[in-house]
């Protein structure tokens, strides 16, 4: 047994070695008259055959208007049963899909769709405060110059938008053919947008084998057939909803059950219950929620058998409860990032209860996974350094930026984490903590530095420190401490007032003080734990 934090992942079954679109023909095939997709606000139930079939009609749609192998095709839209067809038309002509939050605003949505240059975005009318249509005509094709065809989804018609219903089209077999055997798995077919620490998203470049694999090795762990059904309350836009959901259920042949636009505890636990679903997915935060529902009892979640929480670290208490009151016995516990699409380490469904609840699991197959210390070397068994993971699940890079991918991924193709772990002797991983000072809210990932430059635009704002302070529901919130420019005063409302429907709803700062000085240290350099410290005692919360 080896004595250094290093562990690696089996090497069978073998890697899946072909592209999405082919998954989902080969998915077709296998379960066609299986029940595929369910979107419960919308009333759709599709087979595989029906969903494969739209996929055809919008890939046809998408050639008609003249999108081709490598253009960037964004959508920005909460979940829906067209997010799903879109995931796969795009990846049948090899598209690039670039998934948008459905909570960005203006200043963010603009920089996405050009730092990737996007020459279709398809997008909800709106959702719930924010108009995307009117964000889009108020950015206009002079700070959108790359972006040829906007598509709208739903009924109405909005002025210069193609409706989703016009994409549509009479599939073409044989153009689709033809395009599918210019694919390679190693293409790239995803881009998502991390926080950066810079304070500009950076746009993670995935591969259909990279996200493909991950999903058919996650639905995997967790013992996913075509008899199984998963409720899906995370968002597709990110990699828990699109990968470990939508692509687990693409390999498995299990059905895709959304329950909602967005979560929603009483959404999730109706669509358990009426659609049978054996399988729940969520951030902690989200479980918390559902366990804390005042009638949960009053749910039958009897078909219940697994899922998987991640996103951020889980509550062992909050692990338990899964267990005992959700009927949840082979839940598991994942842990990744974006840039590896997303899981490297995950809990076994018969792993022993202690190790089910207080780690992240071993590394999944075909990837490896070390510890390592300041100097890179690798660190003997039990002591803590930063997790670094390796195989087919490593994206290729940041799009664009040749610079951040070499900051991230090391020349023997070793992705580093920025997150402090530990690994026992037989290879589970515990995550201990964060090397960088990235904010987990619910499951979303903040950077600091992003939301601190942008309080800087204020200009009664000199200086701004953002760090996370605990807190029950979120596991952490956003903090910020303000001071005000020299002859300037600024308050907390106009704090608030110039972050609402600037940013993110997630981003803007639950708690803001405004100082005259920060915690520092001699060097001058701002002491964040110092102020989380004061700010967590002034509150009252446990840290």
């Amino acid at each position: 047994m080896s004595t250094l934090s290093y562990a690696r992942g089996a090497t069978e079954p073998p890697l899946l070695e072909y592209t999405i679109g082919e998954a989902l023909v080969r998915a077709a095939a296998a379960w066609g008259e299986s029940l595929a997709l369910v979107s419960r606000h919308q009333g759709v139930r599709w087979t595989w055959a029906e969903l494969n079939e739209d996929a055809d009609r919008i890939a046809t749609g998408l050639l008609a208007q003249g999108v081709t192998k490598g253009d960037r095709v964004g959508i920005w839209a909460p979940n829906c049963a067209e997010w799903a067809v879109i995931q796969f038309a795009t990846a049948k002509i090899g598209a690039i899909l670039v998934t948008i939050n459905p909570a960005y605003r203006t200043s963010e949505v603009e920089y996405a769709l050009n730092k990737v240059g996007c020459s279709v975005l398809v997008t909800a009318p709106s959702f719930k405060t924010s108009d995307y249509v009117g964000m889009l005509r108020e950015l206009g094709p002079e700070k959108l110059p790359g972006l040829r065809l906007m598509v709208s989804l739903g009924e109405a018609k909005h002025e210069g938008f193609m409706p989703w219903a016009e994409l549509r089209a009479e599939p073409d077999p044989t153009a689709l053919a033809g395009i599918a055997a210019t694919l390679d798995r190693n293409d790239a077919i995803n881009i998502q947008f991390t926080s950066g620490t810079t304070g500009f998203p950076k746009g993670a470049t995935l591969t259909h084998r990279n996200i493909l694999n991950n999903g058919y090795f996650t639905g995997r762990t967790i013992k996913l057939t075509p008899a199984d059904r998963i409720c899906i309350p995370v968002p597709l836009y990110h990699c828990f909803g699109m990968v470990l959901g939508n692509l687990a259920a693409l390999t498995s042949g299990a059905a895709m059950v959304y329950p909602g636009e967005a979560y929603d505890p009483q959404l999730a636990l109706s669509a358990v219950q009426d659609e049978g679903c054996t399988a729940l997915y969520g951030v902690p935060t989200m479980f918390i929620t559902i366990l804390n529902q005042p009638n949960l009892d009053q749910f039958d979640v009897s078909t219940l058998r697994t899922g998987i929480m991640a996103g951020s670290p889980c509550p062992i208490t909050t692990m338990r409860q899964v267990i005992d009151k959700l009927n949840m016995a082979e839940v598991t516990i994942g842990y990744g990032m974006t840039e590896t699409s997303p899981l490297t380490t995950q809990t076994a469904t018969d792993d022993p209860l202690e190790e089910r609840v207080s780690t992240v699991g071993r590394v999944h197959p075909h990837a490896e996974a070390k510890v390592v210390g300041l100097d890179g070397e690798t660190l003997p068994i039990g002591e803590q350094g930063e997790y670094c993971a390796r195989g087919y699940a490593v994206m290729p890079g940041y799009w664009d930026d040749p610079a951040k991918t070499a900051e991230a991924i090391d020349a023997e193709g070793w992705m580093h984490s920025g997150d402090l772990a530990t690994m026992d002797a037989n290879g589970y991983v515990r995550i201990t903590g964060r090397i960088k000072d990235m904010i987990i809210r619910g499951g979303e990932n903040i950077y600091p530095r992003e939301i601190e430059e942008f309080l800087l635009s204020h200009p009664a704002v000199a200086d701004a420190q953002v760090f996370g302070v605990a807190d029950e529901k979120y596991g952490e919130e956003v903090c910020a401490w303000v001071i005000a420019r020299d002859g300037h005063s600024v308050s907390v409302e106009e704090v608030l007032a110039h972050c609402k429907g600037r940013i993110a709803h997630y981003k803007v700062p639950r708690h803001i003080r405004i100082v005259e000085q920060f915690a520092m240290t001699v060097t001058g350099k701002a002491q964040k734990f110092e102020m989380r410290k004061v700010m967590e005692a002034e509150l009252g919360q446990d840290a």
